[in-house]
């Protein structure tokens, strides 16, 4: 504030600068839904002609660390339903990746040196996974009725994903596989499910990215369920 000579009082108090930062979104929905369709298509069978591991390093690099840089800004961006949801996620991708290669393979091998405990290894690694999938439908379950006030799309991401999950858990927890994490039946339906889950995911980037640049291609992402 200051004071002129006539004693009037002016406002010195420039108006707050608009942010410049671009939307995080669609880069933090593109990596959840990339690292979601590898894993996907491994739990749906389709991999048989791969390692099968290949989301774990970009569970690290783009499902996990893009994700969590995308929270980031959209706490600066004051956005608290991107910054918890790319938040969870991408530390669930981290931590997924790092369980299976400090956690499975370990286990594994050692299973392979001494092969009557493959069974009981395979009942262990299954359902400890079980277990945190669980945990993150429960993380799902409120992030989905809560996200019925934003828009259709992104419901429609986080409503496939907890379908997706829960199929998980139950034929996680069911086992009768041969080998730790080897798809059933139960777990390829929710590989299909994943699978789908990763498009809607894709097509909600997308269509914050056009948002984004402003342009004449837009992509309708719908209303919200609940006003």
């Amino acid at each position: 504030m200051s004071v002129s000579e006539d004693r009037t009082v002016q406002s010195t108090v420039a108006p707050a600068p608009v942010s410049g930062i671009a939307d995080p979104g669609p880069l933090g929905l593109a990596a959840f839904a990339l690292t979601t369709f590898l894993l996907s298509a491994r739990n749906a069978g389709w991999m048989t002609s791969t390692t099968g591991n290949a989301f774990l390093t970009f569970a690290l690099a783009y499902g996990g660390l893009s994700q969590l840089l995308a929270a980031m800004w959209e706490f600066r961006n004051k956005n608290v339903v991107g910054a918890t949801a790319f938040g969870t996620f991408g530390a669930f991708w981290i931590g997924i990746a790092l369980w299976v290669l400090l956690v499975v393979n370990p286990a594994v091998a050692a299973a392979v040196r001494a092969p009557l405990t493959l069974p009981a290894t395979v009942l262990h690694v299954d359902h400890e996974l079980a277990w945190i999938l669980l945990g993150f439908a429960i993380f799902t379950t409120y992030v989905l009725i809560l996200v019925t006030q934003t828009n259709t799309a992104l419901f429609l991401t986080f409503f496939f994903l907890w379908v997706t999950l829960i199929v998980l858990v139950i034929g996680l927890f069911n086992g009768g596989a041969q080998l730790p994490l080897a798809p059933t039946t139960t777990v390829k339906i929710g590989g299909y499910l994943g699978v789908i889950t990763a498009a809607v995911a894709w097509y909600t980037s997308a269509a914050g990215m056009a948002a984004g640049i402003g342009g004449k291609l837009r992509f309708p992402v719908g209303p919200a369920l609940i006003k």
